[in-house]
This record gives structure tokens, C-alpha cells and sequence, in this order.
């Protein structure tokens, strides 16, 4: 085992190998999941975070708290690309996922210690996740069906009882619940899919939290372009188009040189007839809806008004094209066909039963109503402040998420440290049965798991040491006793410091949130142990030797 070693290159750097390098690592690493381990579970803290404009940001959503981190050691910013993905694969359990992948560091520095070679620790820790995710299919997931309905309940208020609106768990829950089962769909394979970005999650100030309300339909945070137009259209014909709708004028460096003054009135009466005839264009094609990216200008209002259709303007890239999803309608982003000539086509429009202007709390808002093609639904949120708010809005993310992996894989799994404990006996036992030296990193492996109880009784302000051991006896009894099998449902209660049947009290996870984090804080571990030479190339100095300061510094001035 190479001790450390720092010696010059030729390049202008330092370089830096051997045992010292995987400390550095493991220090790293264990520095960033201690920032958010006492904001696990559902009597974790809050963090506040500040950045250099002094925009505040209260959260305890491990993929925010580590985006926001500004992280320098690229070992940390392996943990911190970590928690990005599991909240883009999952969407949920983004703190736990961190808190693994330190902890399995931690035990590999150890062994490294007792001149354990690294390949041996990624091949045991390889097997042991291999292993893990086996026996959590096999034993430990559940089908949703066999819960029943209660299930998506459930599992929405296990994702919620850690945020900032775990006192109102209940309503928002419910409402979550609501818009999963509305947006889902069954595609031609026969899957059951939950397109989450079917759900518009708009935020609005006053008011307290348990005054968010739960809408059928797209609400769009727009109001109609003039007073005069329609508020209500039934069987909307809707046109989804990305350029303004204003009198057009020449291009940046386009002249227009006129020898006969007169001709002038032409050449602006032109180019007023240009935006007539598209506006004619799309009203011609049946549209009694136009939502635009861009402007209308008061003169191309008028045609609007005169013909009785409703126009949107400035409304977000992002809104229209779930609309256009939704509706069935084309993005159109310019009427220039591959001729060259400008159309609209009749197929370029979506349809709704209804799209309507209606006033939600203080706001007016765009209702889409009776999508033809997609189901859609809005969450609008109330809160006492932006902060508020914006936390209230990632929870409900989160249990969106974690709704819709259950309605598509249809298998959950106990929470509450239950499936940790359960891991550890297993693998322990495991272990033993293995006759090579991958025998200590899988023993290893199985004391990590225990990290996510141990942080979910401290937390809780309980004694970890007794808990945690009433958890692994009740799971090795399980294991062990035919009679007890029933035991491995049993994981924490934090509330009253005990241990209970999880899958009885309702505390619900999704089964894939589980194997995926377990895979993701392993693959995170080895991929950080395989390293053994870390270069530092120093940076280019950009002073300039003629500046004012080094001037007077060398006594030039």
C-alpha cells in the first residue's frame, strides 16, 4: 500500500496518491451527508440557505440543499451529482441516498486501514447490492393491489411527513392522490403511465396552506389579451404558436430605398396586411383560441376581438407545449411550410370541451377544461410567503413522484428503517456464508445500512443504541423463526420511540425508491474508491505584470 506521495510535474500541478487520497475522499464525502443528515425523517430539521444575492431558501429536500451548496472537492460533488440524480430517477428519498454512499465510504476507509485491498471492498460491495435488491423483491415488496386504495394515500403521506406541510398531511395528500389518478393512462404495451408534468403546480401568496386548492383541467397563470373578448368558449379549437403576433417590421440591416414618396404609405400598409393575413390565416383554419410565446399589438387584437376568439398572450414555452400535449395540438413555432410559403392547417389545432377565465383567490386565471387527448390537472398552492411557498411546491413534487412510481410499478415497501434493519441481518448472515475475503466489505456493507435507522432515532431526539437494537431483533426473529415471519413488516415509530408493524400503521414507500437509491449510493461508493491518484493542475495566472498594484509593489511608481 503506497503511502503518500507529493512529488512536481512537469505539468504545473501537484500530484497527490496513495491511502491519503481516499481519506481526503471519505472526509469529503462524510462532510456533505452530515450537512443533511439531521434533516432525514419526519422530525427532521430545516436548513436555511443563503446565496450572494441573499435570496433565503428554507428546505430539508436533500437534492435542493446540495444544488445549492457551492462544492469545491470533486469527491463531494460526486455526492452532490448523486442526490441530482435520484431526484430525477425517483424524485424522492434524495437525503437517505447521500447518507448511504458516506457511510459505505467510511466503512471502505476502514477496511483500507486493515490493509484490505480496494478491488475486494467494490467486488463484496457489488455482491451485497446485488444481493439487497434481490431479497427487498423477494421479501420485502408488497403489491399495491393488495392494500387497495389506501395504498397511493399512504405512501403520498409517508413522502409528506418530513416536509413543511406535515401538519396538513392529510388535505394535501388527498389532493395529490386526486391528480395521479386523474392524469394516468394505460399505453398500447398495456403499461399504466402517470405523467407527472400533467400536473401544473402554480403558486400564489396569502392566505393559509390548508387554502390550496386542486383544479380539473391546465390552469394557465395568463389573463386574456383584451377586455372585450370572450371569457368562456365552449369546444375550444386551441392554436399553440411560438412567434408574435405584431405588425411586422424589416429586419435588422434591411433598407427599403423609395424613389416615389407616395409608394411609402404602401410599403407601411404592407407591412400591417402581412400580420392581417396570418392572424386571417389561423382563424380561417376553425381556431377560436390563440395562446402565443410572444406579443399581439393592439392592431392585431382588433381582428382578434372582431371575430369573437379569445387570444393569450405571453404565456411560458413550458405551458404551452403541455398544452399542446394535452390538447393535441401542434407547437407551431412558424407558418412556413417546406415550400416556403406561409399556412395553417386545421390538423395544427388541439381541442377542449371548455377553456374559460375564471378567478382563483386573488388571481385571474386560464382554465383548459375536457383536454382531448390527455387528461390535465393544477395544484394552486397558498402560502404565507415566497419561502413557504416554494418549499410547500417541492413537497408536493416529491409526493407526486413518489405516487406515480407506485400507480406504474405497482410494488412499495415498509418505511420507517424497517427494510435497512431487515438488509442488515440478512447480509450479516450472508456474509458468513462466504468463504473469501469479500466476506468483511458485505459484513461491512450490512453495518452501513444500519446508518439510516441510527439517524432516524437521533432525529427524533430517541435513544438510537436501544432502538435500533429492538429493530434488528425483531428482524433476525423474522429470519430466523419460521413462526415470526410476520415480524419483517416491523420498523420505527418516532413519534412514541417504539417499534411497530409498518405495513399495518400504513407507513408506505415505493419499492423502487428503495433499489434505487441502494444502487445509486454503491455504484456512487466504488466509483469514488477506485480512485487512488487525484493531479491538481494549478491555474494559469491572469495578473498582468504592467497592472497598477504590482507597478507600486515593485517600487515602479
Amino acid at each position: 500500500m503506497s503511502t503518500t506521495t507529493m512529488s512536481s510535474l512537469s505539468l504545473f500541478g501537484d500530484r497527490e496518491k496513495g491511502e491519503s487520497v481516499r481519506t481526503q475522499n471519505m472526509t469529503a464525502a462524510v462532510a456533505i451527508s452530515n450537512i443533511v443528515k439531521s434533516s432525514l425523517g419526519p422530525v427532521g430539521l430545516d436548513k436555511m440557505l443563503v446565496d450572494e444575492v441573499g435570496d433565503v431558501t428554507v428546505t430539508n429536500d436533500g437534492a435542493t440543499i446540495l444544488k445549492m451548496l457551492e462544492v469545491e472537492h470533486p469527491a463531494a460533488k460526486v455526492l452532490c451529482e448523486l442526490a441530482q440524480l435520484q431526484d430525477e430517477e425517483v424524485g424522492d428519498g434524495t437525503t437517505s441516498v447521500v447518507i448511504i454512499a458516506a457511510e459505505l465510504l467510511r466503512a471502505a476507509d476502514e477496511l483500507i486501514k486493515q490493509k484490505i485491498h480496494p478491488t475486494t471492498i467494490i467486488n463484496g460491495y457489488k455482491l451485497a447490492c446485488k444481493e439487497s435488491v434481490k431479497f427487498i423483491q423477494d421479501n420485502l415488496s408488497i403489491p399495491a393491489a393488495d392494500l387497495g386504495k389506501s395504498c397511493l394515500l399512504n405512501v403520498a403521506l409517508t413522502s409528506m411527513s418530513s416536509k413543511i406541510i406535515g401538519a396538513d398531511k392529510d388535505f394535501f395528500a388527498s389532493m395529490v392522490v386526486q391528480a395521479c389518478e386523474l392524469i394516468k393512462f394505460t399505453n398500447t404495451k398495456g403499461d399504466t403511465k402517470c405523467p407527472i408534468k400533467s400536473v401544473n403546480i402554480l403558486k400564489a401568496h396569502g392566505k393559509s396552506s390548508r387554502e390550496s386548492i386542486f383544479v380539473k383541467g391546465y390552469a394557465l397563470n395568463c389573463t386574456v389579451a383584451s377586455q372585450l373578448m370572450p371569457k368562456t368558449i365552449k369546444n375550444a379549437k386551441i392554436a399553440c404558436i411560438d412567434f408574435s403576433l405584431q405588425k411586422a417590421k424589416m429586419k435588422l440591416g434591411v433598407q427599403v430605398v423609395v424613389d416615389d414618396p407616395s409608394k411609402l404609405e404602401a410599403v407601411r400598409q404592407r407591412e400591417a396586411d402581412i400580420t392581417k393575413e396570418r392572424i386571417q390565416m389561423i382563424l380561417n383554419a376553425g381556431a377560436n383560441v390563440i395562446l402565443t410565446t410572444g406579443g399581439i399589438d393592439d392592431m392585431c387584437l382588433k381582428y382578434f376581438v372582431d371575430s369573437g376568439a379569445m387570444a393569450v398572450r405571453r404565456c411560458k414555452k413550458e405551458d404551452l407545449k403541455r398544452i399542446a400535449r394535452a390538447t393535441g395540438a401542434s407547437f407551431v413555432a412558424s407558418l412556413t411550410n417546406l415550400e416556403g410559403e406561409e399556412s395553417f392547417d386545421a390538423a395544427f389545432l388541439g381541442a377542449a370541451e371548455e377553456i374559460s377565465q375564471t378567478r382563483i383567490c386573488d388571481d385571474e386565471l386560464i382554465l383548459i377544461k375536457g383536454t382531448k387527448v390527455k387528461p390535465a390537472a393544477s395544484i394552486i398552492l397558498r402560502g404565507a410567503n415566497d419561502m413557504y411557498v416554494d418549499e410547500m411546491d417541492r413537497s408536493v413534487h416529491d409526493s407526486l413522484c413518489a405516487v406515480k412510481r407506485v400507480i406504474e410499478s405497482k410494488k412499495v415497501v415498509p418505511g420507517g428503517g424497517c427494510v435497512e434493519a431487515a438488509l442488515s441481518i440478512y447480509l450479516e448472515n450472508f456474509a458468513t456464508s462466504l468463504g473469501s475475503r469479500e466476506q468483511l466489505a458485505i459484513a461491512e456493507f450490512a453495518q452501513a445500512m444500519l446508518v439510516i435507522p441510527k439517524t432516524l432515532v437521533v432525529n427524533a431526539a430517541k435513544d438510537s443504541t436501544e432502538l435500533v437494537a429492538k429493530l434488528r431483533a425483531f428482524h433476525n426473529a423474522s429470519q430466523t423463526i419460521e413462526a415470526k415471519k410476520n415480524f419483517k413488516w416491523i420498523g420505527l415509530d418516532l413519534e412514541h420511540g417504539k417499534c411497530r408493524d409498518n405495513k399495518e400503521a400504513g407507513v408506505l414507500e415505493p419499492e423502487m425508491s428503495k433499489v434505487k437509491s441502494l444502487k445509486f449510493a454503491t455504484e456512487a461508493a466504488i466509483t469514488i474508491l477506485r480512485i487512488d491518484d487525484m493531479i491538481k493542475i494549478y491555474q494559469p495566472s491572469k495578473e498582468d505584470p504592467n497592472s497598477y498594484a504590482n507597478a507600486v509593489a515593485q517600487g515602479r511608481l
